[in-house]
């Protein structure tokens, strides 16, 4: 479990193909204090770590993880969010999550608001996925209030120290992200859509 409140960043390492696998090696700060077993978000994604060697760790994905996320799409280089799993008696400063992935989502338009920046994002609406108006949404593992909701995008403001703490400052119209929609409303959904 999650709050979505971005610990630091991390940076892809390594990237190796095993069978239907990708193991990911992350360089982070945080290395010395994580242990085998251990679960990190990664952009979003709940993943356990499986090796540690100085500041280097790894986590693998298997094919769900990689089917139903943006993980294929990294590359050598790139800088991913970075959450380890919140303590028990801890406050919630963000929203209750996962770290299960719903679906990717697709950047559509950036907008520098003085002071602060406004993203929009579309998703793919056949896969029962809602989004409410001031309610909560998870982009790359980052925890925001959803904006201008509308049947298949929605937009987030994004304050000065998310932007810099962040992977946010990196994306660009058409960057693909994770997204995990709120799980109160996911269950909402099921229930109405059982009930029709």
């Amino acid at each position: 479990m999650f709050t979505g409140i971005i610990e630091t960043l991390g940076r892809i390492h390594e990237i190796k193909k095993d069978q239907s696998n990708l193991h990911v090696t992350v360089e982070a700060s945080i290395t010395n204090e994580l242990k085998i077993d251990q679960s990190v978000s990664h952009n979003g994604i709940c993943l356990t770590v499986v090796a540690i060697k100085d500041s280097f760790y790894t986590v693998t994905a298997i094919e769900e993880t990689i089917s139903k996320t943006n993980i294929g799409d990294w590359k050598v280089g790139d800088i991913i969010n970075l959450e380890r799993g919140m303590k028990l008696g801890d406050r919630l400063d963000g929203h209750i999550v996962q770290g299960h992935v719903d679906q990717t989502g697709t950047c559509i338009k950036i907008e520098e608001a003085n002071g602060s920046w406004n993203y929009t994002f579309e998703y793919d609406r056949n896969l029962s996925n809602i989004t409410i108006e001031k309610g909560s949404i998870t982009v790359n593992g980052v925890s925001l209030t959803v904006v201008n909701s509308k049947t298949n995008e929605f937009s987030v403001s994004i304050i000065p120290y998310t932007f810099e703490n962040t992977n946010f400052k990196n994306f660009e119209v058409g960057s693909k992200i994770n997204l995990e929609f709120d799980v109160v409303g996911k269950y909402i959904s099921r229930l109405y859509s059982i009930n029709k």
